[in-house]
């Protein structure tokens, strides 16, 4: 199902994952579920920042400075500061944002690092790490199974099309359809969908949808300079390219998927931060056995991960935060092109978000799902249900 690559022990999250869109909760799935997520977070932060210096090294030299940053106008903030070039175009964008900054998504939260080169007359920025927060892992795990579903309920559907059209002893291509049968044919192969789910049958044809995006960098290369990016990366100890796009459009970049070998000994020195202390404090575990299973978990953890790297000039990638293909534009018309929207679309994202969600909470055990795949809910329903897990009053909030 789920394969995340970014992260370590995927096939364990992507088993807890499969059971639970079948219901199947088994003892331990809350601890188990609290450290595939919290501990890999962490571990893609800290090999991140690990492999992002390393890089910008290759391109930039010495003198760079980082800057944790938690808010995404912070990262438009240091692109506008100091243009490495201008040109009308550039000019018109900048403006822009200045005179009207409440429109470009500023306050919208990030987990990320900037990057800046030191010069006599001030800093050069030259990219940036990101990892997708834990709500966006879910919202974008969840589209993946939903798109995967829409795919496997259609198939079905052309399946009931065949049979209809052998009982006429007529190719399939000669049927005529109407809009209410094709609707009819859609709904019954849902419906065999959702059984399937309820009895635990295994669904046929499930394949491996893979998530490399978690851990991500951007580089700012000019367009003669970008060659030197494969440079970079074959300096780097244990990295190699798996993956290369070319995206050309409104949105001009490469995108490339890189696979490395973190250096396990070195990111596992030093205590857990204490929001995570925190987190498994209120699951009875003391902080001293916090750091040794965090330890435990990196070491006995897959030796590779995935990380995703792109790269444009400083003109496009001003476009991406605040031009014609701003990100955040692009993320809600993803959420509004998904074509299935059924009750069992809303379930799933339903219970991909209290998954994660769960990890945040000082629950200890999951016990039960309060959501199953079959079954149909209102938004209200799951309000009260994140209500609970977060010990809210139930009522309006």
């Amino acid at each position: 199902m789920i394969t995340i690559n970014s992260y370590l022990h995927r096939n364990e999250l992507k088993d807890l994952i499969r059971r639970s869109m079948y219901g199947n909760v088994q003892i331990g799935d809350g601890d188990l579920i609290t450290r595939l997520v919290h501990f890999n977070q962490l571990f893609v932060s800290r090999y991140l920042q690990h492999f992002a210096g390393r890089l910008f090294q290759e391109l930039h030299g010495s003198d760079l400075r980082g800057e944790r940053i938690s808010l995404k106008g912070e990262i438009k903030d240091a692109m506008v500061r100091r243009p490495p070039y201008r040109n009308p175009r550039i000019e018109e964008l900048i403006r822009d944002y200045e005179e009207h900054p409440g429109r470009f998504y500023r306050e919208t939260p990030c987990q990320a690092m900037l990057f800046f080169k030191r010069q006599e007359e001030g800093e050069d920025y030259l990219g940036s790490l990101r990892i997708k927060r834990i709500r966006r892992l879910a919202e974008k795990g969840a589209r993946r199974i939903i798109d995967w579903i829409f795919d496997a309920i259609k198939r079905h559907a052309e399946i009931l099309a065949d049979e209809r059209a052998a009982r006429l002893c007529i190719p399939r291509e000669y049927l005529l359809t109407s809009p209410e049968e094709m609707l009819g044919e859609f709904l019954d192969a849902e419906e065999r969908f959702v059984e399937d789910l309820q009895r635990q049958r295994e669904i046929k044809g499930a394949t491996d949808l893979v998530i490399n995006d978690v851990a991500g960098v951007k580089v700012v290369l000019e367009d003669d300079e970008q060659g030197r990016i494969l440079t970079a990366l074959n300096n780097i100890e244990h990295c190699r390219v798996v993956e290369e796009q070319r995206h050309q459009g409104r949105y001009n970049a490469v995108n490339l998927v890189v696979r490395i070998e973190p250096p396990k000994a070195e990111l596992i020195r030093g205590p857990l931060p204490a929001s995570i202390h925190a987190v498994m404090a209120s699951r009875g575990v003391a902080p001293e056995q916090a750091d040794q299973n965090y330890a435990d978990f990196v070491l006995s953890g897959e030796e590779d991960v995935y990380l995703e790297i792109i790269v444009s000039n400083y003109q496009e990638m001003l476009e991406s935060e605040i031009g014609r293909c701003m990100h955040e534009d692009r993320t809600i018309a993803q959420r509004l092109r998904q074509q299935y929207r059924g009750h069992l679309a809303k379930n799933v994202e339903y219970l991909m978000r209290y998954l994660f969600l769960f990890t945040l909470s000082n629950q200890g055990e999951l016990k039960d799902l309060p959501v199953k795949l079959w079954n149909r809910y209102l938004p209200d329903y799951f309000d009260g249900v994140i209500a609970g897990l977060f010990q809210i009053p139930p009522g309006d909030f």
